[in-house]
């Protein structure tokens, strides 16, 4: 039976709300037990199975009033499609826990599945449980399993005399970050990129094809995940800030907000780019060559320490 378009979460109950919910989700050929059961079955034919689990808080990871359900949906399912692609695997499940207030309205769930099953959809992958609960403010937690047909790109495989590239959207959600916390709404460009993240979906297997020895996905910050790589390769990387074409909406919030526009570029996380490392020559079409590596330790800009922030931090 539809719920009224002002139900709230107590008004549908747990169980009232699930059989809702799911009716967004349509499950894929590798998917014999779906929603409904104990845990669901999945088919799984060759290569490796890989997993991820990523949290988000409301008034930590995102706003209500600055980002609508739909919103919200799309950037929990990239964050952790964006973790798969970053191994150069391709989701295939996904599931949900949604912990929220009893006065949620219902309508804020339904536009969350959908959004979230809408992204989803961009790699063809199935939600195929999850759990619900009350709780004092919203808590989403995503599980993801995917499945790599080369073997998975690790954080450590990089080697002195390699390249470091870039592919995708990076430091537009952090202008858009920087946007909303002045109270604005524009450039709209990037308060949309900060809202909903565009990874580039297609390039984790790409660069696992051409030989990448080492993938990270860009959600904390393009420095501070570059010295992941570094720390688990035992190598320097350097970042050459030439390499960057700074786009006018993030010249024109620099400004606005006094900032340097390359510290959106260079500390801003949240857009899910990928930075991977190559033998020199074999990067593929369509990645950008942002820096080198070399021995020793940690990371550089410009061949020189670098004092501005790196990244988000959870503590």
């Amino acid at each position: 039976m539809a719920l009224p378009s002002d139900a709230t979460l107590a008004d549908a109950g747990e169980f009232g709300l699930i059989s809702e919910i799911v009716r967004h989700f349509p499950q894929g050929e590798h998917v014999l037990v779906g929603p409904g059961d104990d845990a669901a079955v999945l088919r799984v034919r060759t290569g490796h199975v890989v997993v991820s689990t990523d949290l988000m808080v409301e008034g930590r990871h995102f706003r209500r009033d600055w980002a609508s359900a739909a919103d919200v949906g799309h950037r929990a399912a990239a964050q952790n499609l964006s973790d798969i692609n970053a191994m150069g695997g391709q989701a295939t499940s996904l599931t949900v826990g949604l912990a929220a207030p009893a006065d949620l309205p219902v309508q804020w769930a339904l536009e969350f599945a959908a959004g979230f099953a809408e992204e989803c959809g961009l790699v063809g992958a199935s939600v195929v449980g999850g759990d619900l609960t009350r709780a004092d403010q919203v808590v989403l937690a995503v599980t993801v399993l995917g499945a790599c047909t080369e073997a998975p790109v690790l954080r450590s495989g990089a080697r002195p005399g390699e390249v470091l590239a870039l592919t995708g959207r990076q430091g537009w959600a952090a202008g858009g970050l920087a946007v909303l916390g002045r109270g604005f709404r524009s450039p709209r460009v990037l308060v949309e990129a900060y809202r909903r993240p565009a990874p580039p979906y297609a390039e984790g297997r790409r660069a696992a094809e051409a030989g990448a020895t080492s993938m990270i996905d860009v959600s904390d910050g393009l420095l501070a995940e570059a010295g992941h790589l570094a720390a688990d390769s035992g190598v320097a990387i350097d970042v050459s800030t030439a390499s960057f074409e700074i786009p006018e909406p993030l010249q024109a919030v620099g400004a606005a907000v006094g900032a340097d526009p390359m510290s959106f570029i260079l500390g801003g996380g949240d857009d899910h780019a990928l930075l991977a490392t190559f033998p020199d020559g074999s990067v593929p079409e369509g990645w950008s060559v942002i820096g080198t590596v070399a021995e020793g330790e940690g990371v550089t800009v410009d061949g020189a320490p670098y004092d501005g922030p790196t990244g988000w931090t959870h503590f």
